[in-house]
């Protein structure tokens, strides 16, 4: 089953963030997690939104987002992420869907 890290990021210093972005591709990537969406100005439908960017990310299961976000790897990288950005993060367990 499918497990969404969903971060609603505000950056006040774009040059530690980047440090981050260097970075987190290839530590996701080795966690089998996959960018689904990376938007800077999306469009705002109902209340209120004043972050620059969100950021959604896909995993396989609930393991492997468990052993990203608690890996030494990760741990090194976030933060920046955090020093950098009001980060506002949460964890959506997927649908199962079945074959048609």
């Amino acid at each position: 089953m499918p497990y969404y890290f969903i971060a609603q990021i505000k950056i006040h210093d774009e040059e530690d963030y980047q440090k981050y972005i260097e970075r987190a591709g290839s530590v996701f990537s080795k966690y089998n997690g996959e960018y689904l969406a990376v938007d800077d100005k999306p469009s705002v439908l109902e209340g209120i939104w004043d972050y620059t960017r969100t950021v959604i990310i896909r995993f396989n299961s609930k393991i492997d987002f468990e052993l990203w976000y608690n890996s030494e790897e990760y741990r090194e990288i976030r933060k920046y992420r955090l020093n950098a950005a009001r980060c506002d993060t949460i964890l959506v367990k997927g649908l199962e869907t079945t074959p048609p």
